[in-house]
């Protein structure tokens, strides 16, 4: 094209289509002349993609016989600075009938996961490259049927750990059971249980029992409630009061039960009242209110804080000990702990509240179950010491053998984690 004696190239790049140009030229005394391009000058011929291959169909490890994998090797074409492929499409075939689609992958995909499959139906996939004008389907895969495995073997370490543990607590059961003495460490705030209650009968003033703001559920609740069992036998036989308000109808249930077994225990089943446990809210500060005006007013000796507390727990705490209540209290909340521990005269730590369960009730379950967890605990601190050992002095020094241990415990715990 000419324009005042210059020359200029007009190029056009024409992709996956074919069509006409026209041009028009136009003079300053506005004569015009129209200029077409043919299309057999202009069309450029854009070749399919190459189709994936090594399109490959597997189960899906470890399921319910619901998923198949597929995997293939990305076309040539689909390499990074081209274009021409635009995605992927998954054809699949269900007991050799025709093929449909089964879902569709980004370009630069290599695997599929076809979900909600049929362990009686056999499957043949094969995958279609797709650009804007083609799609170009690889080889079929061979047949094949999800399967259901019922061991998940690369576990098997995590197994070992679970059976060493439920073989402990089986053994600790059994142990109690035959009447074997488990050993309890001493824990300071069942010592101070005796001591308590005689100071609230000296004194002619009742004890309260506080179990926390959560229904029967919460595993603290219980521990709470088979606490209470061990300190209503001893009320009944100082003939001293209790007063127990509760904020769950069923916790009150259970903690009349409790009560009233152990002044049948004691002998004194005409001293028992109904009375000593009351309902009075499930609300939350409702409750708080409520038995912060019963600590004003009656003015207990003795205040035992046992089960689950959240906000209310401070608020509690501070009462009893404005009043000067000696207050025994025990969670496993560790956002509540520093509270007790700062306004209460003994304060069970966490997995205390359970051992002071375990240990005051006696039951076997509870013991055996409380000691298994410490060979639990144990075998924990054992691969801990181990790990950090053999880490430091495999880098350390380059000793194969910590390098060899090192390796290994990472193998254990990792599929464990997983």
């Amino acid at each position: 094209m000419t324009d005042g004696g210059r020359r200029t190239r007009l190029t056009v790049v024409v992709l996956a289509a074919c069509f006409t140009i026209s041009i028009i030229a136009v003079s300053v005394s506005g004569q015009s002349e129209t200029v077409s391009i043919a299309p057999a000058d202009t069309a450029i011929a854009v070749r399919p993609p190459a189709p994936p291959t090594s399109v490959v169909a597997e189960d899906y490890k470890y399921d319910n016989a619901k998923h198949l994998v597929l995997s293939w090797v990305p076309s040539i074409d689909d390499q990074p600075g081209r274009t021409l492929v635009l995605g992927y499409r998954i054809f699949r075939s269900s007991g050799g009938g025709a093929f449909m689609p089964a879902g569709s992958a980004l370009p630069g995909a290599s695997s599929f996961r076809d979900e909600r499959l049929s362990k009686d139906s056999s499957y043949v996939y094969y995958v279609a490259a797709v650009s804007a004008t083609d799609t170009v389907a690889s080889i079929k895969t061979q047949a094949i049927s999800p399967k259901r495995e019922y061991l998940h073997l690369d576990l098997v370490w995590l197994f070992v750990i679970a059976f060493c543990i439920s073989s402990s607590v089986i053994y600790f059961i059994w142990k109690a059971r035959a009447g074997k003495k488990l050993f309890v460490r001493k824990i300071a705030g069942l010592d101070a249980v005796d001591e308590a209650i005689g100071r609230a009968t000296e004194m002619g003033r009742p004890i309260l029992f506080i179990p926390g703001i959560q229904d029967m559920d919460d595993v603290q609740t219980i521990a709470g409630l088979t606490i209470l069992g061990r300190v209503a036998k001893q009320i009944a036989d100082y003939d001293t009061r209790i007063r127990m308000p509760v904020s769950r109808s069923l916790v009150m249930t259970a903690a009349r039960e409790t009560i009233k077994a152990a002044y049948q225990i004691a002998g004194r089943p005409d001293a028992y009242s109904d009375d000593m446990v009351n309902y009075v809210t499930d609300e939350q500060f409702g409750y708080v209110a409520a038995v912060d005006g019963i600590m004003v007013r009656e003015k207990p000796a003795t205040i035992f804080l046992l089960g689950a507390f959240f906000a209310e727990s401070l608020i509690l705490a501070e009462t009893g000990n404005s009043i000067g209540a000696i207050q025994i209290a025990g969670t496993a909340r560790p956002a509540q702990l520093p509270f007790f521990i700062a306004a209460c005269d003994f304060t069970l730590i966490g997995e205390e509240l359970f051992a002071a369960s375990a240990y005051l009730s006696g039951e076997p379950k509870q013991l055996g179950s409380l000691k298994g967890q410490d060979v639990g605990k144990g075998l924990a601190m054992a691969a801990i010491l181990l790990g950090v050992l053999s880490v430091t002095l495999g880098q350390a020094f380059d000793i194969g053998f910590f390098n060899w241990l090192a390796d290994g415990l990472s193998t254990i715990f990792s599929a464990a984690v997983e």
